[in-house]
């Protein structure tokens, strides 16, 4: 019983997905906001190689 009454109270295991999740949470925020802001420095760097006399860039596929 006493051992039983142990593992409940252990709270090691609780704690280590708590942490799990707020950085799976934190992954998903960064990508989200991450993506446009490259999108948009993309399209900042290629007008300013237009400018010079470049040709743009697009953005690469994944196959």
């Amino acid at each position: 019983m006493a051992r039983a009454l142990l593992f409940y109270k252990h709270e090691d295991g609780a704690s280590a997905i708590e942490y799990a999740i707020v950085v799976a949470m934190v992954a998903v925020v960064v990508v989200t906001f991450v993506t446009p802001l490259g999108d948009r420095m993309l399209a900042i760097f290629n007008n300013i190689l237009v400018s010079l006399g470049g040709v743009a860039e697009t953005r690469p596929t994944v196959p």
